[in-house]
């Protein structure tokens, strides 16, 4: 089944031209059927490959998607066309009142911030808030992790000595969790961040299960509530150049910046990005979609409730 996102959205073209199913609203509304609603709280500058990315993601199952963007009232972006907002994002004040199967929280660049001075944490917070009672499960990725684990659990995260910056092995730990349902042994993850968690801070709170994590990048997913909140530290949603932006981007700019581990062949830059990790991006979205929405949302939004604190 397909995605269901705005007619004009310019991931529409991308994916079309990636042979994933996308149906528009107009076709959509004719079918008979209750897609599962899905809440996408962009926090990532680049607005549009962020939508990008993740609609790739969510179209690839067996199940019908409706996807509402979100963006911070209280921050203006200033690498996305603000038509673009207008025409595709609403305020977290418009949606707050309605209910969502699924919620992804993405990442953003202001990890060098304390939570508290970002200009749009105090919103951010209420969200989080939010979806506790009107969200059945929510993924939180990369900064978006480290926000909700501080916001909900008190989980501080910690500078590292020098950028996190490649595509990383990683195993699963919890080999009971159907989150990593039919995870190789080793599978890789992109990673770009300045910060992390600490494996101690999280294992001391009883509400908090590891599920996987990587020698080099250190505790990659967590959940809590039976799944109804996820956090994963990496990023398996980027592109196959994403990383490679980013590399060039810092250069051009003089900041100081190592190659990307593991991601160019023999750590060339001049050669071609080498894509380790689609296939178990695919996965850690279908399961996501498949174990922990469609098979246990209720059919009637309204009587998702509110879970144990």
């Amino acid at each position: 089944m397909p995605i269901k996102i705005p007619n004009n959205l310019p991931a529409v073209d991308i994916l079309h031209q990636e042979n994933i199913f996308v149906m528009p609203q107009d076709r959509a509304v004719t079918q008979d059927i209750r897609p599962l609603q899905i809440l996408l709280v962009n926090l990532m500058p680049k607005k549009i490959q962020t939508e990008v990315q993740f609609s790739r993601l969510l179209g690839n199952t067996a199940l019908q998607i409706e996807l509402e963007l979100v963006s911070p009232r209280s921050h203006i972006p200033q690498n996305t066309p603000p038509e673009h907002l207008q025409a595709f994002y609403k305020t977290f004040d418009e949606v707050r009142d309605r209910n969502f199967d699924g919620c992804i929280i993405t990442g953003a660049p202001v990890e060098h911030l304390p939570f508290e001075e970002v200009d749009y944490w105090p919103e951010l917070c209420e969200i989080m808030d939010w979806t506790r009672l009107h969200v059945h499960s929510t993924f939180h990725i990369c900064w978006g992790a480290q926000a909700g684990l501080y916001h909900h659990f008190g989980i501080p995260k910690q500078s590292l000595p020098a950028k996190l910056f490649g595509v990383f092995p990683h195993q699963v730990e919890y080999r009971n969790s159907i989150l990593f349902r039919g995870f190789d042994d080793t599978f890789y993850v992109p990673h770009s961040r300045h910060t992390t968690v600490s494996r101690e801070d999280i294992e001391a709170r009883s509400e908090l299960q590891v599920l996987s994590s990587s020698p080099q990048a250190g505790v990659y997913a967590v959940y809590a509530r039976k799944y109804k909140q996820i956090f994963v530290t990496g990023h398996s949603e980027y592109d196959a150049d994403t990383l490679d932006q980013e590399y060039r981007r810092d250069l051009a700019a003089g900041k100081p910046i190592s190659v990307p581990e593991n991601y160019y062949p023999e750590n060339d830059p001049a050669r071609p990005p080498r894509v380790t990790w689609r296939a178990h991006a695919n996965l850690l979205f279908c399961n996501w979609l498949n174990y922990f929405v469609y098979q246990t949302t209720p059919y009637d939004l309204s009587m998702i409730p509110e879970t144990e604190r």
